[in-house]
């Protein structure tokens, strides 16, 4: 009796194994069409990511799908996800934007992990990019006299300092900085040169396989008309450009980067000190729990002087930060002395400061819960 159902089960998953390849075959035939579709995109200096195309596939898909009684957010799971791929398929097909690619692109700090990733992207598009770093000589007015673009990419603390050293540009060079401050090295390159100037912040780090969807912050100097080629490429590049004023960025990444990345290293710092299993912790967590684990983990796998450099940039913000020390203590004192109903009563209010944005989080969340899952039974 035992054998009929065995022998049925072995089939089916036979045959899944059969419709699993006929996917992959399918994708492939799909990546080779979004190679091709890069090539004409580089013909037309189309950039890599049109966000009402991919709205509109994904639309369109999750149509077909409840037609054929499937998830929707199932298949639009799979569709971004093939997405993703095609996009760092085409990363090497991106079109340049300015028409001066005789003339050579300066990245100071290139050989930095930023830098490095920005040099790449622009060998890749057809750029002559000549680095300097720390076992250069320092360049030349005679150098960089043919220059159509220096860009700094150096540690924060000393950016402006390095860009008043610079020797004079020629008129029509771009000097941009790409720091994670931006009032600062603003001021410092429109101090050293008058030609045209932008601050840039690429909100992503070195590891980035293609700048699709990537954030980039701009901070407008002078001539915009002279370096709007450069905003142009990071839009070919996929990446969504967001302007804002110099000093509003720098109060904002008081909070973005001072804040979070202290409060990230303190819990650290204080799971080292008591020698918390971490192991164990992640057996017993929850994927919230798990996540926020990650986020430690990974600060901590990264460069110690460059989070230093952020955090003492931001000084701006420690007043604030001090207060978010007491407020801590205060709250821990009262849970402590079994006052629940102030507890519950900050909790409300503070909900209804965050108002939709709780439920708008608590939704997107949900695929990062999944993911985290995912990934943790992925290495067992």
């Amino acid at each position: 009796m035992s054998q009929e159902p065995d022998k049925r089960l072995s089939e089916l998953r036979n045959a899944i194994d059969a419709a699993d390849n006929e996917l992959i075959e399918i994708i492939a035939r799909r990546a080779k069409l979004t190679a091709e579709v890069g090539e004409v995109k580089r013909s037309l200096k189309q950039p890599l990511y049109v966000p009402e195309r991919e709205r509109s596939l994904v639309k369109a898909r999750r149509v077909k799908a409840k037609q054929a009684g499937l998830s929707e957010d199932l298949i639009e799971d799979v569709v971004r996800r093939i997405i993703r791929e095609s996009y760092r398929t085409q990363t090497s097909q991106a079109a340049a934007t300015s028409s001066h690619l005789e003339r050579p692109v300066f990245v100071f700090g290139g050989e930095g992990a930023l830098g490095a990733r920005l040099v790449t992207q622009l060998r890749q598009t057809g750029y002559r990019v000549i680095t300097i770093d720390k076992n250069n000589e320092w360049p030349t007015e005679d150098e960089l006299s043919q220059a159509q673009l220096v860009l700094m990419s150096v540690p924060v603390n000393k950016t402006a300092e390095l860009i008043r050293r610079l020797p004079p540009l020629p008129d029509d060079c771009v000097l941009a900085d790409v720091t994670s401050i931006k009032a600062a090295p603003l001021n410092a390159m429109l101090e050293q040169h008058d030609g045209p100037v932008v601050g840039l912040h690429p909100m992503f780090g070195p590891s980035v396989q293609n700048l699709a969807k990537q954030l980039v912050v701009v901070t407008h100097g002078r001539q915009r008309q002279h370096y709007q080629w450069l905003l142009d490429q990071f839009i070919n590049w996929g990446a969504h450009l967001h302007e804002v004023d110099a000093n509003k960025h720098d109060d904002a990444m008081g909070w973005i980067q001072a804040m979070r990345h202290l409060s990230t290293f303190a819990y650290g710092v204080h799971l080292a000190s008591e020698r918390v299993d971490i192991k164990e912790l992640l057996e017993l967590s929850s994927p919230i729990y798990r996540m926020e684990l990650m986020m430690i983990g990974r600060l901590f796998a990264q460069n110690a002087e460059l989070y230093a450099d952020i955090i003492a940039a931001n000084k701006s913000q420690f007043s604030s930060i001090r207060r978010y020390l007491r407020r801590f203590s205060e709250i821990l004192d009262d849970i402590e002395n079994g006052k629940k109903g102030d507890f519950v009563l900050l909790f409300e209010e503070v909900s209804q400061y965050f108002g939709e944005f709780s439920n708008q989080f608590l939704q997107e969340s949900e695929s990062l819960v999944q993911l985290a899952d995912d990934q943790r039974f992925k290495h067992e």
